[in-house]
């Protein structure tokens, strides 16, 4: 157990923090989960924009890789130009 204040007041803003990147990864993940199971064309040409710009915000927020976010971006371009 924290003995200082400062480490009490870190202690509660790191699991703030944590439920808060948590909810945002999960919500990217609901997301891109979402568009590969899209089979219209127009809807998951819509929808990709939100999704690369959820990935590329959980980037700035280290909360995931960058390279990981280039990966499924690269993944999620290719589903939706092969659609038809």
């Amino acid at each position: 157990m924290a003995n200082h204040k400062s480490a009490l007041k870190r202690i509660r803003s790191s699991e703030t923090k944590r439920a808060r990147n948590r909810y945002q990864a999960v919500t990217a993940r609901n997301a891109v989960k979402k568009l590969r199971n899209t089979t219209a064309k127009k809807e998951a040409e819509e929808l990709l924009p939100k999704v690369q710009t959820m990935l590329d915000k959980l980037v700035k927020k280290n909360v995931i890789h960058k390279n990981k976010a280039s990966n499924l971006k690269s993944g999620l371009s290719k589903h939706v130009s092969g659609l038809k």
